[in-house]
């Protein structure tokens, strides 16, 4: 059958009005200099629902130019800390008075569903704020000399690096881009936004909100495009002192390779394959809630959601069955459907990865509890699904599948949970369930993961710092770690005579 799908609260045909001059560079909207655009579609019915410029390395080129010739003039960088402090609570609260627009529009482009998308925008207001006020602690340190008889003042200072590139993510774009922004512009960087090409629109209007807080004509610049062509030309310009990425492991790789050509400092958040481990003296009900969220909400497209489910034995059937009940009874819906639980995913080819790695993992023996199937044949639906035993070495265990689908097994021992859910490349996040605080707390420091849930799933806050383990990345996001990405430190030493 098909999904029922609600209207959309704003009219798509407005958004192909100016779907030609998406781009934001040097304070304008532009379109690509080839002239070329790309389509946009709805994941929620499959329609097209705009265009946005097809920027290449000639559009990144223009944009670094104009982010540079900001930096270097001094003209936000030079502003004194709490000036630009003032600027991002602008920023925020523009965000806050525009949240109707942008969550309609995120939810219409991405597939998330409208309340999602809701809390997604005032999270990434939240974020400015926070920001804001880290913009005024930004400072350096006195130092005594080891050697008694020097006779010098020796002192540190700590400078922003320069041109950030920031490459984002289709699942959450706009948050996603503000996380990045917000401590760039704090420390007092410039900035080029490539924006995931499934979903341009909300960083452009990111870019004019912060214009209009007073952040100067190029500070902030988004180039919309393919990552191969702009994303590939960002990374590897030469005047880009950092990239922030969030995305694949596999193209974080790439980012590196061409990062290397001037050594370019590089943060990566990157996929996960999170192990949700459950004692037996968990709160079950809890627990099925709980997990169940951490797997199905945004149609698993998290790169935190909990996608391995490891359960005592003795719980086992009880939790399995717990979370399979929940899934049966999930409305499917798009976007603007007020009674949906579950969206969509973004694309055409994100449902045939997702479908396909389904079929490998019960072709490898693993037993379909639930789901397992494309829903419907509008829009891009998978029914939420729960693959029981798996043979550990089966793709649906290893690769991120970045859908709403769970892997469940058994465990016997505790001394052999903390391995068998290391026993993976990824190391972003993961939960404990349990009532036993000795356990909870012990499991927590064996974990190898950036984050550590105990009796919960999927809480942030911008003081907390985000970010994995192994190949889920390199450094930190959020938190004052998130600051010292886009800083420098110079070590002055004055001699005293």
């Amino acid at each position: 059958m098909d999904i029922q799908v609600k209207a959309a609260p704003i009219d798509p045909a407005a958004i192909k009005g100016q779907g030609a001059q998406l781009m934001f560079i040097n304070g304008k909207r532009v379109p690509a200099l080839s002239g070329k655009t790309l389509d946009v579609f709805d994941p929620s019915t499959g329609r097209l629902i705009g265009t946005a410029p097809d920027g290449d390395a000639a559009d990144i080129g223009r944009a670094v130019e104009a982010a540079q010739r900001a930096f270097e003039s001094e003209i936000w960088r030079g502003l004194h800390g709490a000036e630009r402090a003032k600027i991002l609570w602008r920023a925020a609260e523009l965000i806050d008075q525009n949240a109707r627009e942008l969550a309609e529009l995120e939810a219409l482009n991405s597939g998330m569903l409208l309340p999602m998308a809701q809390a997604m925008i005032g999270g990434a207001a939240d974020v400015c704020r926070y920001y804001a006020g880290l913009a005024t602690q930004i400072f350096g340190r006195t130092y005594d000399m080891s050697t008694p008889q020097a006779k010098y003042h020796a002192f540190t200072l700590r400078d922003p690096v320069g041109v950030c590139g920031m490459i984002v993510p289709w699942n959450v774009p706009f948050i996603a881009a503000v996380a990045k922004l917000a401590p760039a512009l704090a420390a007092g960087c410039s900035c080029v936004v490539k924006p995931a090409e499934e979903t341009p629109f909300t960083a452009v209007l990111a870019a004019e909100l912060f214009q209009e807080a007073g952040v100067p004509d190029g500070v902030v610049n988004v180039v919309t495009g393919y990552g191969h062509t702009a994303g590939a030309a960002l990374a590897a310009h030469d005047k880009v002192s950092k990239i922030a990425f969030t995305g694949s492991t596999e193209v974080g790789k790439l980012i590196v390779q061409a990062a290397a050509g001037n050594l370019k400092k590089v943060t990566l958040e990157l996929g996960g394959k999170s192990p949700v481990v459950v004692f037996d003296d968990a709160d079950i009900a809890r627990t099925v809630q709980g997990a169940s969220m951490g797997i199905f909400v945004n149609a698993g497209q998290v790169c935190v959601a909990g996608s391995r489910l490891y359960v005592q034995r003795k719980a086992f059937d009880k939790v399995v069955s717990g979370i399979a009940d929940v899934a049966r009874n999930m409305t499917l819906g798009g976007s603007f459907d007020p009674a949906a639980q579950v969206g969509p995913l973004i694309s055409a080819r994100q449902l045939e990865r997702v479908t396909g790695l389904i079929d490998s993992g019960l072709d490898q023996g693993a037993e379909l509890v639930v789901g397992g199937k494309r829903h419907g044949s509008q829009g891009y639906f998978v029914e939420p699904t729960i693959l029981a035993n798996p043979q550990p070495g089966a793709r649906i265990v290893r690769e991120e599948i970045f859908g709403p689908v769970l892997t469940a097994m058994p465990f016997d021992d505790i001394n052999d949970i903390a391995r068998i859910a290391n026993d993976t490349s990824y190391g972003l996040a993961s939960a404990v369930w349990t009532n036993d605080i000795n356990k909870a707390h012990l499991l927590a420091r064996k974990l190898q993961a950036g984050i550590v849930w105990i009796n919960c799933e999927f809480v942030s806050d911008p003081g907390m710092p985000f970010g994995g383990y192994k190949q889920s990345g390199w450094g930190k996001e959020m938190g004052p770690e998130g600051i010292e990405a886009y800083l420098q430190t110079k070590s002055v030493f004055a001699a005293l005579t």
